[in-house]
């Protein structure tokens, strides 16, 4: 089965976020398939290589990278990137911004790669509100 994943929740302000890494590895493990994450909302913070968790929790944004590094897409949505801060070197260079970070792992997009996503897959599967 294809599954794609919707993510609206911050890394640490929620459990959705976390339950939604948690729900790939595993969808992974039973030998599915991840269309693409979709980051929105304040999942877009997932993307920031600014943060750092302290050391006795677990480091979501780490967990995300990991993921992508087993061949998941990870997209997040531009605008609710720019309106939290979170930008690439284009992008920055584009609104003369002194800084850029955005993991490399992720990818800015708008949001026709969810709706694109949600076609091309078996299940789109929502975490967060």
């Amino acid at each position: 089965m294809i599954f794609s994943v919707h993510v609206l929740a911050s890394p640490y302000s929620q459990q959705a976020n976390a339950s939604a890494l948690q729900f790939c590895q595993a969808t992974l493990q039973q030998g599915h398939q991840i269309k693409r994450v979709f980051f929105s909302g304040d999942g877009v913070l997932s993307a920031s290589t600014l943060a750092v968790p302290p050391q006795d929790e677990r480091n979501l944004y780490r967990g995300w990278q990991d993921l992508a590094q087993q061949g998941v897409e990870l997209v997040v949505c531009i605008s609710a990137c720019l309106r939290r801060g979170i930008i690439n070197e284009s992008e920055a260079t584009r609104y003369q911004v002194p800084g850029h970070n955005l993991a490399p792992c992720f990818v800015l997009a708008g949001l026709g790669q969810l709706v694109d996503a949600a076609l091309e897959s078996d299940r789109l599967v929502t975490f967060g509100a």
